[in-house]
């Protein structure tokens, strides 16, 4: 699916906001929780980052042992 910088603002702004609604280009999309939303920022992130030529982002996770 193609995104835009546009719906990226949108969803970003709404997060910040505080809202699980958002609404761009006469579209409405109510999403259930903040995490879901945050998870559609995170893929279209992904998504765009692709598009333009780079690759997603890395995560490493670290860890921690007493032995």
């Amino acid at each position: 699916m193609s995104w835009t910088q546009e719906e990226l603002a949108a969803l970003k702004q709404a997060y910040a906001s505080g809202t699980t609604r958002v609404s761009y280009d006469g579209k409405s999309v109510d999403y259930g929780t903040a995490a879901d939303l945050l998870r559609r920022i995170r893929v279209i992130e992904a998504e765009l980052a692709a598009t333009a030529g780079r690759s997603r982002p890395r995560r490493s996770f670290a860890s921690f042992s007493k032995g």
